[in-house]
């Protein structure tokens, strides 16, 4: 046995929905305790940090019904069944942006919410954006603007709790300490 490993004696799936699936764990402790452990399971997402030719950064402003208000965020979305998280960056940002890119680099990985939920992101990062004439339709119930913000101004609405979320918080930092 793994150092804190807790090994899973029984699984009761909860909820499958079209974004997540909620299921209860009965586990093992390491110390021989048994305790139980509500799951979220997510297929994984991708987020782009777009930064356009005069060097800001393409935001969108949304609604996040969990919270009861708006963010601006960097353009993110749920991975497709057997899709590449590569091939779902593009395809978020074309659709939440109107640009698409053939350069995409990398940033890294990242787990939203260990504590609870196995939601895995891939963070990139391009600086080569191209206007597409005709954007691809993005999600039916999924209603954006665009936001096109220096990295100063991005800062800015960090401290004014405007971003709010740890993917693009992750990204502002990203930008402000290592970018280039």
């Amino acid at each position: 046995m793994k150092k804190f490993e807790e090994k899973t004696i029984h699984t009761e799936k909860i909820f499958e929905g079209k974004i997540i699936d909620l299921q209860v764990d009965d586990v093992l402790l390491p110390n021989g305790e048994k305790s139980k452990r509500e799951i979220v399971k997510h297929p994984g997402a991708v987020a782009v940090i777009p930064i356009t030719e005069d060097g800001k950064i393409v935001l969108v402003e949304q609604y996040r019904k969990p919270l009861e208000k708006t963010l601006v965020e960097i353009p993110a979305g749920k991975l497709n069944n057997n899709e590449q998280p590569l091939a779902a960056a593009i395809r978020e940002l074309e659709e939440e942006t109107g640009y698409t890119t053939k350069e995409l680099s990398f940033v890294t990985s990242f787990y939203t919410s260990p504590g609870f939920a196995d939601e895995l992101v891939y963070l990139y990062v391009t600086d080569t954006l191209e206007k597409l004439d005709t954007p691809p339709a993005g999600d039916d119930d999924e209603f954006i603007e665009i936001i096109e913000l220096t990295l100063d101004e991005a800062k800015q609405y960090v401290e004014e709790e405007k971003i709010h979320d740890a993917k693009t918080n992750y990204a502002i930092l990203y930008l402000h300490s290592l970018w280039r």
